[in-house]
């Protein structure tokens, strides 16, 4: 669930509602000494299904044994719903006291000021368990907003029940574009495409920062404002074309897959996404053995990859029990028993406590294995996502099925993307 297909229609809308619900919410949270005997309720949001709301039962059964006078009210829904929701509650003043947060989000809630500055409740998180690079990922304008539950990285998956059957040997980690491609291509033309070598990764905006990564850039700069061209994003979408002509899946079959993808149905032997997703591919896929190996980069020594932290942990500036809210959210993404209940699921533990408490085996062990063999293409964190980054991304996307499926020229795409981030950028 990081950085997925997000659905953010309302972003626009809420951004100006957000602008004006600042004041506010600046003004009303006001932090007073936490009395542990008092009896406190705190609502808390988070996007999920009935799993993760099961663990976060356990979670919270586990801290009422320590904090007994502070009672949690959890609802959850699916992360569109989630979003378009927060932003009506952030229009009135009326988060929920902790929510988890995405970083795509940071410049919409830090700035406007609904989110709590958690150095005001210092006392009550511990901050020295995170290494300052995951740290800056809830960090704006040297303001720590949020602590993430835990990372990713960008990775390529490879099925390799497919692979064995068709006698194909896994992609080398780290290979150039070109050669992957060219793997892509052998695995097509060895399976008549069944199944086909992989997905057209030109589509995914994630593909396109690491190669900008690659060459010292990012998507968006640290004032918000795009970090790319017009020709750099013509380029990239110009080098898939032969992808989409017989490489890789018809994005005709994924439409008809959806919401499963075409790595997900074992329609094809590859597909590139967040680390964190090995255990829904090997669920959704049924393969008993999918391997995970550095994504393709032109330069070898590169920082592209970086450690993704994008479901955290926040607090409402409005919140009326900030120590109570900062207690517990310490123990969402510090406690060991939040790695115990949760492992991997909410991202690689991102706090060395709540790592202390995960056990790591079977596809967790697998996540831990492909983070230590890419540490010399771990880069910094890129700047804050800017303002609308969930729009811009699922435009990215849209586009790039269009694209797939003809209806779209490449020239066409760009101008409708810059156009539209002109008017979410202002």
């Amino acid at each position: 669930m990081f950085r997925t297909r997000t659905i953010a229609t309302a972003a626009l809308a809420a951004a100006s509602m957000l602008v004006l619900a600042s004041c506010t919410a600046a003004e009303t949270a006001s932090p007073s000494a936490f009395d542990p005997d008092e009896k406190v309720t705190l609502d808390f949001a988070f996007w999920g299904n009935d799993d993760r709301a099961s663990r976060y039962d356990q979670l919270i059964e586990k801290f009422n044994e320590e904090y007994p006078n502070i009672t949690i009210n959890s609802s959850f829904t699916d992360f569109p719903s989630y979003w378009e929701k927060r932003q009506t509650e952030a229009a009135s003043g009326s988060l929920p006291d902790v929510f988890q947060f995405s970083d795509s989000y940071l410049r919409q809630y830090g700035e406007t000021g609904n989110v709590l500055d958690l150095d005001t409740v210092k006392d009550h998180i511990d901050f020295t368990t995170f290494e300052d690079a995951l740290l800056a990922t809830g960090r704006l304008d040297g303001t720590q907003y949020s602590l993430p539950t835990g990372f990713s990285l960008w990775a390529n998956f490879v099925n390799d029940d497919l692979l064995a059957q068709a006698g194909i040997e896994a992609p080398e980690g780290g290979q150039s574009y070109e050669e992957f491609n060219d793997w892509m291509a052998s695995v097509t033309d060895a399976t008549g495409g069944a199944p086909f070598g992989g997905t057209d990764y030109t589509q995914r905006i994630q593909l396109f920062e690491l190669q900008l990564r690659a060459e010292g850039k990012n998507l968006y700069t640290e004032d918000g404002e795009l970090g790319f061209t017009e020709k750099e994003l013509t380029d990239f979408w110009n080098s898939g074309a032969d992808l989409r002509d017989g490489i890789t899946i018809p994005q005709q079959r994924l439409e008809e897959l959806s919401p499963i993808s075409g790595f997900g149905s074992a329609q094809t032997a590859s597909e590139m996404s967040w680390s964190n997703f090995l255990g829904g591919y090997l669920a959704d896929s049924g393969a008993s053995s999918i391997s995970i190996v550095a994504p393709p980069t032109d330069d070898p020594d590169a920082k592209d990859l970086y450690r993704q932290g994008g479901l955290q942990i926040a607090i409402s500036a409005n919140t009326e029990h900030p120590e109570a809210a900062a207690i517990f959210l310490d123990f969402i993404v510090n406690s060991p028993e939040a790695g115990e209940i949760f492992g991997t699921t909410l991202g690689f533990p991102a706090s060395s406590s709540k790592l202390d408490g995960t056990t790591l085996e079977g596809p967790d062990k697998q996540v831990a294995d492909y983070i230590e063999s890419v540490q010399d293409r771990i880069g910094d964190a890129p700047p804050a996502a800017v303002v609308g980054y969930g729009s811009l991304e699922q435009k990215f996307w849209d586009l790039g099925k269009e694209l797939g499926l003809g209806t779209k020229t490449v020239d066409d795409a760009v101008a409708e993307f810059f156009s539209e981030a002109q008017v979410i950028l202002g």
